[in-house]
């Protein structure tokens, strides 16, 4: 789970959940939460939770339930779970699906943590029921392993004439400021038009390109892990840029993100769209996003997302 801008094998059967994902839907969700942290962490079991711990460099992982785990969870077990975060230099993080893991909130609470609630959006590309996205950039039909074996992005074209959104490579000139997009964007959160441009999205992409974390996600694309896409600016720069990550039919949207100076132009709608026709594409059947708050959910849901359950994320709380 990522905010973005802008189950378990207790569940059978396709009974409905509160916010309207079936229980199956909850399953796979589960399976994929727990596979796509070991592709770059080690896990350790504490108890009733799985603790992620990234190996290198990278994103932090987090704590999240133990795939099949129902509970009961208790403070201690949480506060055993922060002291090993600490110790090992983690951010004190837990992350899990409210419908799936009711009995959880509770109990991060009361050991001192705060909950962010953010709506878990779904688009089932195999039901005929939800639409498909109807003014989407129609992509290549490659594989993520043959779009990272060659050095130029994959573009895809746009029957409406609106912005161009590529697949890139390793390699691709767009891919450090594509990386380094979601830095200065999440940086002005919300939806309005920020302050961040093109000079300061220029600096960003060379430190991206210094620090490593342009190899990095160089690394994950070769690996198959991330499919990055972009739309490209005038100035050779990514203004909006965002990622899926598959998983054997599954894929999670992340990272959604428009330069805050160019926003209210739907480039993040049609980043996003093209996000989910290259899913379709290769293979996925199954695509999701946590949504920032309501007001963002709704954008979403416009181009065919629907509301499946609530993704809880517990953090320590902020002291000004």
């Amino acid at each position: 789970m990522r905010d973005i801008i802008f189950d378990t094998d207790h569940h059978h059967g396709h009974e409905l959940g509160p916010d309207g994902g079936s229980a199956a839907l909850l399953a796979r969700l589960e399976t994929y939460y727990d596979a796509v942290p070991r592709f770059s962490a080690t896990a350790e079991e504490h108890g009733p939770f799985t603790l992620f711990l990234r190996t290198g460099e990278g994103w932090h992982y987090y704590a999240r339930p133990t795939l099949g785990s129902s509970g009961p969870f208790t403070a201690d077990q949480v506060q055993q779970v922060r002291a090993r975060q600490r110790a090992a230099g983690a951010p004190e993080s837990f992350e899990w699906v409210h419908e799936t893991t009711p009995g959880l909130r509770a109990a991060v609470e009361a050991a001192g943590l705060t909950v962010h609630a953010h709506p878990l959006l779904v688009l089932d590309l195999d039901d005929a029921a939800v639409p498909a996205p109807t003014s989407a950039p129609t992509p290549a039909p490659v594989s993520a392993s043959a779009s990272a074996s060659t050095s130029t992005s994959t573009s895809t074209s746009t029957e409406d004439g609106g912005a161009e959104v590529l697949v890139l490579s390793p390699g691709d000139p767009l891919l450090p400021s594509a990386v380094a997009l979601p830095h200065l964007a999440f940086a002005e959160p919300g939806t309005a038009v920020g302050t961040a441009g093109p000079e300061q999205l220029a600096a960003a992409a060379r430190a991206a390109a210094d620090d490593g974390s342009a190899a990095r996600m160089e690394g994950r694309i070769t690996a198959g892990r991330t499919v990055l896409a972009a739309v490209p600016g005038p100035d050779g720069l990514a203004i909006s840029s965002g990622c899926h990550q598959p998983v054997e039919g599954v894929s999670e949207i992340v990272g959604i993100a428009t330069l805050p100076a160019l926003r209210r132009r739907g480039l993040a709608r049609r980043l996003t769209l093209g996000l989910v026709e290259h899913a379709r594409a290769t293979g996925v059947r199954t695509v999701f996003l946590s949504a920032s708050d309501e007001a963002v959910a709704r954008i979403y849901q416009q181009v065919g997302f629907r509301r499946a359950a609530t993704a809880l994320i517990a953090e320590p709380p902020t002291t000004d």
